[in-house]
């Protein structure tokens, strides 16, 4: 729910929580550098930050950010006046950890990504946190459809692809390219297509959707789609996919963080390159409702740090 300003004001007997979290939402605005990077930690509308932001820059009778149509940036009253701010969250916040029985980083946390996704850098990427938080719980649930987030109980998801459904936060991190591959011994066999006509007549590959059962088509530039009338391969899990063209049953079309390492050590073979379709993006999202505890805020962070560093997730040759 946005934060919401009372109709009467604040005044000098006002409103002790409207006025904390009116710091609060300031405090947030002042790390994070942007009202709508403050407002997607938060959970709440950068309209809600906004008001906040007014409200007490009219309580304080000064102004802590300068504001344009573009950006912000906090003035030197703001950056002195957050320190102070600053300082009296962490000891209020205090009397609430002083008093928990049960340990702050501990419980269970939701997350969801693709099968390939999940198997290939979740647990590499949790096992940092799961060192050192061993009071921590992870619950994984690889689907490569959006997951209902309230019934299986989701607090972070990973996917590829457009995010459209209000009832999530969503934030891209990466680029995902696409590449047409083959084995160097299928190209020996066979030769390289330089054309989507000469790509239809060699063996390919057809991945299906789960959900539904219907192929996924092949992506190009320009919008341009084509699905195979005839695979050499159907199935419906991206690594079997992966590992057919591996073994030169096929060409495949193959997303960056299965195909790159691949590509560099020269098993497979990218061909139509001109031809590539404009990169997806690589989102994390979480439910806009109900406040973020510190677990989910912490294992949050961390994936988005983890998946925005190509080190880490391939996204793309060149990246």
């Amino acid at each position: 729910m946005d934060y919401a300003i009372p109709e009467n004001g604040i005044n000098g007997r006002g409103n002790m929580l409207n006025r904390m979290e009116m710091v609060r939402i300031f405090c947030t605005a002042a790390e994070a550098g942007s009202f709508r990077e403050a407002a997607t930690r938060l959970g709440i509308s950068p309209q809600g930050v906004t008001r906040a932001i007014q409200a007490l820059e009219t309580e304080l009778g000064e102004s802590l950010f300068h504001r344009n149509t573009r950006q912000v940036s906090i003035t030197a009253f703001g950056q002195n006046y957050a320190k102070d701010a600053r300082s009296a969250l962490d000891h209020f916040d205090t009397l609430f950890r002083s008093h928990r029985t049960e340990p702050e980083l501990s419980g269970r946390v939701g997350i969801t990504a693709p099968h390939a996704i999940g198997r290939r850098f979740l647990i590499p990427f949790l096992q940092p946190l799961a060192a050192a938080h061993p009071d921590l719980q992870f619950d994984l649930r690889l689907e490569d459809q959006m997951t209902d987030a309230v019934e299986a109980h989701i607090d972070i998801g990973i996917r590829v692809g457009v995010i459209r459904d209000r009832r999530y936060i969503a934030r891209a991190l990466a680029p995902v390219q696409f590449y047409v591959v083959a084995s160097p011994s299928l190209l020996g066999q066979k030769t390289p297509p330089e054309s989507l006509d000469a790509l239809a007549k060699l063996p390919l590959s057809v991945l299906i959707d789960r959900k539904n059962g219907r192929p996924w088509p092949w992506l190009f530039a320009d919008g341009q789609t084509f699905t195979p009338r005839q695979p050499a391969l159907i199935c419906d899990d991206p690594d079997t996919e992966l590992e057919a063209t591996l073994a030169g049953m096929c060409f495949g079309q193959i997303p960056a963080y299965l195909a790159e390492p691949h590509l560099r050590s020269g098993k497979l073979v990218a061909v139509l390159a001109d031809l590539a379709p404009a990169p997806w993006d690589l989102f994390i999202y979480r439910p806009q409702q109900g406040p973020v505890s510190k677990r989910v805020r912490l294992v949050y962070d961390h994936l988005k740090q983890a998946f925005s560093n190509p080190k880490l997730f391939p996204q793309g040759l060149g990246k």
